[in-house]
């Protein structure tokens, strides 16, 4: 299975291929909704969209690392990350789009 990425040009090109905006449009309308998304995240507020998951800022607390290479200790500061929870309608899509996906590739004989 061939792995690809998506980008703010391929959402932008669904964009005026499925809602009928001209190009420069859906690509002021993708960026548009990423800036209010990150606007939210940088207040430390949460994002949910509904059917597709949630974007939450956490405090992680000051704690003290090892450098992999010299094994010396040093202070890793305290600082606000994001992480993704994926909804349950998401987590379902994605396991039976990964269930038929096997069947399909199983030889029959």
């Amino acid at each position: 299975m061939e792995k690809f990425a998506t980008t703010r040009s391929t959402l932008s090109e669904a964009v005026y291929r499925n809602v009928g905006l001209s190009r420069n449009e859906s690509a002021m309308l993708v960026d548009s909704v990423f800036n209010e998304i990150s606007k939210s995240l940088i207040d430390g507020h949460d994002v949910k969209i509904s059917s597709f998951g949630t974007f939450i800022v956490r405090s992680k607390k000051e704690r003290i690392g090892r450098n992999p290479k010299t094994g010396e200790e040093v202070p890793i500061t305290a600082r606000q990350v994001v992480t993704f929870r994926s909804s349950n309608v998401l987590k379902s899509e994605v396991s039976d789009l990964s269930m038929n996906d096997n069947s399909s590739s199983e030889v029959k004989e």
